[in-house]
């Protein structure tokens, strides 16, 4: 079946909702509009409003009301328009949700899902361009998931809900009209590994959600000039899956991490320093990262894309790890 990466967000939705009498659905907009980005465009017709509920404008207050409702055994799906609205949410995300577990001895599971949409590349200015995964995926007590492909779109909702903890899904806004094929049978998706999405032997190239279609531009343009890029597509931000990464450089010995975030304190930090810290004998060459710049991203068109990485500046940074010019 020949899909879209909303398409196939919205029928997890409805798969969800189908199977399972304790989910729903909360955020703003989400019901007779049918989702600030159309992921849930019709489910309120099909479920109610009593599953598919819109709410006020206080990101606090509703993803709090998700986390009581989790608490009373429910599986709610708590919707934040765009990651800097999670801001507002935040102390409910880090001092509640991330943290009961914890504090209560474990008598307390939290089993919510909030998904938002991230990143750059849509000209929506600086207030709706940021890529804060890195934060997020740097707190105990959850779990961070980035699709980055239409199947995993398809088959990470299932298995996030099925969590006892918390766990974060993070939407690339670039992606939602992505197209691809969907098996027939059922998507079964590991929430716990990252995916070699394409071999090489010559240099690993990381990256996860938005970046992951550059870096496999980035690979056929190499590929063209005779260097082998192997692509990983981390997906699962925390807890990262290190085995799949450090197998990769030792098969490649170079690494190359793409992440949209500021380059200061990114995602890209953490994963160079993992690198560093479990493969640094299995290197030839220092660890390349391609982040953004580290400026509010620009609203004109040309500006957001000279602050955002491309294939060719990954291109570049996989030359330079293999020794070669150009």
């Amino acid at each position: 079946m020949t899909t879209t990466y909303r398409e196939a967000l919205r029928e997890a939705h409805r798969e969800a909702l189908s199977s399972d009498p304790r989910v729903f659905l909360v955020g703003e907009d989400v019901g007779r509009y049918g989702g600030s980005f159309a992921v849930s465009l019709g489910l309120v017709e099909q479920f109610g409003e009593g599953r598919v509920r819109d709410t006020p404008l206080s990101e606090s207050a509703f993803t709090g009301a998700g986390i009581g409702a989790a608490l009373r055994g429910l599986r709610p799906i708590v919707e934040i328009m765009t990651v800097n609205f999670s801001l507002l949410a935040l102390d409910q995300i880090l001092n509640n949700a991330a943290t009961l577990r914890h504090m209560s001895g474990g008598q307390l599971s939290v089993p919510l899902v909030i998904r938002m949409t991230t990143g750059a590349g849509r000209q929506l200015a600086a207030q709706h361009s940021h890529s804060l995964e890195g934060w997020y995926a740097s707190i105990p007590g959850i779990r961070v998931l980035a699709p980055a492909t239409v199947e995993d779109a398809r088959g990470m909702l299932a298995p996030a809900l099925a969590d006892p903890d918390p766990v974060v899904l993070f939407e690339h806004g670039s992606l939602y009209n992505l197209a691809g094929t969907l098996p027939t049978d059922p998507v079964v998706v590991d929430i716990s590994s990252a995916a070699v999405r394409r071999g090489g032997t010559d240099v690993t190239v990381i990256a996860y959600a938005g970046g992951l279609g550059k870096a496999l531009e980035a690979a056929d343009l190499l590929a063209g000039e005779g260097i082998s890029a192997e692509v990983i597509d981390l997906r699962v931000l925390r807890p990262l899956d290190d085995a799949t990464v450090m197998a990769s450089v030792a098969r490649t010995h170079r690494a190359v991490v793409v992440d949209e975030a500021w380059r200061t304190g990114s995602l890209a930090a953490e994963v160079s320093a993992r690198i560093a810290e479990q493969a640094f004998y299995e290197l030839d060459a220092p660890v390349e990262r391609v982040c953004g710049a580290e400026v509010p991203v620009p609203y004109p068109h040309h500006l957001e894309e000279a602050a955002l990485p491309q294939a060719t500046d990954i291109v570049a940074a996989a030359r330079r790890a293999v020794g070669r010019r150009g």
